[in-house]
């Protein structure tokens, strides 16, 4: 069983089960004992439905849960009510938020059987070949795990190596154990998800990476690689996500990338390449950001920072990185006319409300987007190990099971309520580009910071006596996460009143504060951000005034009707330097923006959501 992140309605694609099942289905020992099967839940999945599609048939003799923060609750209820018709089942708890947690899980929840420790495909393999050669549960000598023993007591058994060889696991997309297509033949999930490789060399304090940090890379073959690419292609997946650590690091990072390029010659996907790049950047990384760039792959590209502040860098154990390095790798894909943006995690030990804001707002000078997200306290990393020491106070979220961090030895309790607010704004107006174009005018012409902006943006809506901004306000979250960031950005969608007040905060407070020459161009700017954005329509909804739906390559877009503004709007914000040298210059220009189907699906996932933002393109006379 496995359930996706993000309350999107589409699926998610159930990788990590998805390896469990290839595995099953290959043994021919297993021929006429085992059947694997796949229940595959989206992220706002309710408990009784779960319930059902598990129990509303034959019911399971095992039932192995792959489990990470946002399900831990979930199927822990889940695994109580199937103890219930099958005493005698089997619950296997699997995934990083469980593994080396017996503790913890056994006294959560008395009724699973099993925990996971490590990479699952060969210890669940072993496992279920010891249920069906003993009478007795008593799997002592199967690697990497966790259990309880017939007389009650827990035993773990020693950890399993680490598969060096990773092509013995068989492939769930090309054995078939994760299906590729919908009823209707379309690829049915929001990305593809694959792995070129696993490990990660790094040590970082906030990260586990499903044990494998401080490790060896292995990688698949280029020859696996390659067959599941042309699956991926066939059924016209939009997107890859690769869930590798460090993607530019192998020279096997090259060669998969020209795997990418010829798949999308042939067949016109993936679209988009999306990965954790490599956090140092070396001559193979530019090479690969060109090829991408060259042929057309939308890419993102991270700066995955976490902070500017040395001493947090110092306690996050990245102080000597080369991605501290970030300033000269940035211009040189603005040159190459590229984006990236970059991440920030509020509540690092060593980290302070100045210190961070500083950092928030010099990132902000260079990258067009700024990503920041709430300190979790992971399990097994070394700050969960080190708690004490960095004077950490959690609390378990409201819908999950992950440690938010409420403060540390450099931030009370207090600043941290007060920057939870401010991250909230910051991840729905510039993490997911509310607005997008506004930052460097404000910072150039006015002296308005990023983070003053969003500030801004907070205390209009906290003074305002609108009821319609007090209610937004009555469902801020004390911890700025992802799912009421989501819902945040469904209201103002929907909700054509918040985005009123939106625009009467930059009509009152930021117009009058340019310059006299540049309150037009203000004005315009506002307008042109709101075209900009994506377009929101519900299932069964109608596109919203101004925009209507176009055949384009033999595909659904959406196109706006033409739209005026008094000035070159793109030319302007495109050669920048020279439009605050010159002052704004009034070129009467009109504007058809274009954006991708879909925004209402990807909402949630904002590597995904970029890539619905609507673009514009002049219309002659």
């Amino acid at each position: 069983m496995q359930q996706g992140a993000w309350d999107m309605p589409v699926d998610s694609m159930p990788l990590a089960v998805g390896y469990l099942k290839a595995v099953i289905d290959a043994d021919v020992d297993f021929n006429g004992e085992v059947e694997a099967e796949i229940s595959n839940f989206r992220g706002g999945a309710q408990l009784q439905d779960m319930a059902k599609v598990l129990l509303g048939g034959e019911i399971p003799d095992v039932v192995a849960f792959s489990v990470l923060g946002w399900n831990y609750r979930k199927f822990g209820a889940l695994a109580e009510t199937f103890k219930q018709i099958n005493p005698r089942g089997l619950v296997v708890f699997g995934g990083n938020h469980v593994a080396y947690q017996s503790e913890r899980v056994f006294r959560d929840f008395p009724w699973v059987d099993v925990v996971v420790n490590g990479e699952g495909e060969h210890t669940f393999h072993e496992l279920l070949t010891h249920v069906l050669e003993h009478d007795e549960f008593d799997p002592v000598h199967v690697r990497g795990l966790s259990y309880r023993r017939p007389d009650g007591e827990h035993h773990t058994t020693p950890d399993r190596d680490r598969i060096e060889d990773l092509d013995v696991v068989p492939s769930p997309f090309l054995t078939g154990a994760i299906p590729m297509a919908d009823a209707a033949g379309n690829f049915r999930y929001d990305v593809a998800l694959m792995e070129t490789n696993r490990g990660c060399p790094y040590k970082c304090s906030f990260c586990y990476w499903g044990g494998a940090v401080g490790q060896k890379m292995r990688s698949f073959s280029a020859e696996r690689l390659a067959a599941e690419l042309d699956l991926f292609g066939y059924h016209k997946a939009p997107s890859l996500v690769l869930c590798d650590s460090n993607f530019g690091l192998l020279e096997a990072d090259e060669e998969f990338v020209e795997i990418v390029i010829k798949t999308k010659e042939k067949y016109g996907y993936p679209q988009a390449l999306i990965t954790s790049w490599a956090k140092n950047k070396s001559p193979r990384f530019y090479n690969i950001v060109r090829q991408l760039k060259r042929h057309g792959l939308h890419g993102m590209f991270t700066l995955a920072l976490q902070t500017l502040d040395d001493a947090a860098l110092t306690d996050m154990l990245r102080k000597n990185m080369k991605v501290n390095q970030w300033e000269s790798m940035v211009d040189w894909l603005h040159e190459e006319g590229l984006e990236c943006y970059g991440e920030l995690i509020w509540g690092a030990p060593g980290e302070t409300v100045e210190s961070f804001l500083r950092g928030y707002d010099r990132l902000a000078k260079k990258v067009s987007r700024v990503a920041v997200y709430p300190m979790l306290l992971l399990p097994n990393t070394t700050y969960a190990q080190n708690r004490e020491l960095h004077g950490f106070v959690t609390i378990r979220g409201e819908d999950d099971d992950f440690e938010y961090v409420l403060a540390n030895r450099t931030s009370t309790l207090a600043e941290n309520m007060e920057m939870q607010r401010f991250v909230f704004w910051a991840r729905v107006l510039g993490e997911q580009q509310f607005l997008r174009h506004a930052w460097r005018p404000l910072l150039d012409v006015i002296g308005m910071t990023q983070s003053q902006g969003i500030q801004s943006v907070k205390a209009y809506f906290e003074r305002s006596d609108d009821p319609a901004a007090a209610a937004f306000l009555a469902k801020l979250p004390v911890i700025a996460e992802s799912p009421a960031i989501a819902e945040a950005l469904r209201d103002l969608h929907r909700r054509p009143e918040l985005r009123e007040l939106i625009r009467q905060w930059w009509r009152e407070e930021i117009v009058p504060a340019f310059p006299e020459p540049w309150q037009g161009f203000a004005e315009a700017l506002y307008e042109y951000e709101r075209w900009s954005r994506q377009v929101y329509v519900e299932p069964g909804g109608e596109l919203p005034p101004g925009w209507h739906a176009v055949d384009r390559d033999g595909g659904l877009w959406y196109e706006s009707d033409p739209v005026s503004f008094p000035y070159d709007m793109p030319a302007a914000l495109e050669n920048w330097s020279a439009t605050l040298e010159s002052g704004p210059r009034e070129e009467p220009t009109t504007l058809v923006f274009s954006a991708r189907p879909g925004y209402y699906e990807n909402l949630d996932n904002y590597e995904t959501a970029s890539l619905h933002l609507a673009t514009p393109r002049r219309v002659p006379g």
